[in-house]
């Protein structure tokens, strides 16, 4: 008897064994199952479709955002994200305030006006630490003041005077009777030779080295002028009720940019698609020249990384364009950028 009750002891201990085995077993299928589930929810919540509007054709000043989306960097912060090419008949400001992009790229000046004007935009970060427009002359040049006293023709667009040219009259001797049409073609400088025109860094002193001219390339940012260029930015609403993926767009892009100059050819065959009129030689000079002038990595961002914007910055725009007559209104500064999702991203 004693014998049976210690056979059915032992059968009833194999039993129980056996059953915590199952359950444990059980419990942690039901355990994977569930995160796996949970896994898939949070991946098809968390993959939110925006749409980026440039201010161009797709080119190397690009290149970051192109490498974010090549690399699957986008993809891995939870984005689909669509890159829009701007143009000369695009309208990026007016895309943004009515809702038709999500993000854009921005022009510092053009949303300080924005604001002033009360469209609900605002600058979450700054691609650029300096704006890559130049002054561009003849060799034997050797000064922007040099420009002014000699007062040389000067081919600009309108724009300029909404922008630099009020600064290079003040500063270095520019005078209205300088001024010529320029229609962005490098031709009527390269025929003049006591002429000096507008360009950006990584575009027109190219064309005009391809002519077989060394240029004296003069970069505006170098000799005090003080905007941020490329910023990026969206509207107040994306902000308030949708940080996250502002913040998400923001740390991707960045992180882009940091690939984007370390090795391009993802970014580059992206580009090309967009834009087949771009060459391979004019993407490698241009982020040469993007390296070589400290146009992402410069500045603040040495020490805080690319995107980085500052308040002393913005109040030294704000400053510019109020001394240069530049302001159609006046406006608290602060109200044309947030320096959040640019402070988080360091931290990262």
């Amino acid at each position: 008897m004693a014998a049976s009750a210690r056979m059915l002891s032992q059968d009833y201990g194999i039993i129980g064994r056996c059953m915590v085995r199952y359950r444990a077993q059980i419990i942690s299928s039901l355990l994977w199952f569930l995160l796996l589930s949970a896994s898939q929810g949070i991946h098809a919540r968390d993959i939110e479709s925006v749409v980026f509007a440039t201010n161009w054709y797709a080119q190397a000043e690009h290149g970051g955002f192109y490498q974010a989306l090549a690399e699957g960097i986008y993809q891995r912060y939870g984005l689909d994200v669509e890159i829009r090419m701007g143009g000369p008949q695009v309208n990026g400001m007016q895309l943004l305030a009515a809702g038709k992009v999500d993000f854009l790229m921005g022009v510092p000046m053009t949303t300080v006006h924005a604001v002033a004007e009360g469209i609900p935009v605002v600058a979450v970060a700054a691609t650029f630490q300096k704006d890559p427009a130049v002054v561009i002359a003849h060799s034997g040049i050797k000064s922007l003041a040099e420009i002014g006293n000699k007062q040389l023709d000067f081919y600009m667009s309108p724009s300029a005077n909404t922008s630099y040219f009020p600064w290079l009259k003040a500063e270095f001797g520019f005078t209205d009777t300088m001024v010529k049409p320029y229609n962005f073609s490098v031709t009527p400088f390269l025929l003049n030779q006591n002429a000096a025109q507008q360009g950006l860094v990584t575009s027109e002193p190219f064309a005009i080295e391809k002519a077989g001219i060394e240029p004296a390339v003069f970069l505006m940012a170098d000799f005090g002028y003080p905007p941020y260029a490329e910023t990026i930015e969206t509207s107040r609403r994306m902000v308030e009720e949708n940080p996250d993926i502002v913040q998400r767009f923001v740390e991707a892009s960045m992180k882009g940019w940091v690939s984007y100059l370390k090795n391009p050819m993802p970014g580059n065959s992206l580009i090309k698609k967009d834009n087949p009129e771009m060459t391979d030689e004019q993407l490698a000079y241009g982020i040469d020249t993007l390296k070589q002038y400290g146009i992402v990595t410069g500045g603040d961002a040495r020490g805080r990384g690319p995107g980085t914007m500052t308040d002393e910055r913005w109040d030294e725009l704000y400053q510019f364009m109020d001394k240069s007559g530049l302001l159609t209104k006046t406006l608290d500064i602060s109200d044309v950028y947030t320096l959040d999702f640019v402070s988080r991203a360091e931290q990262d």
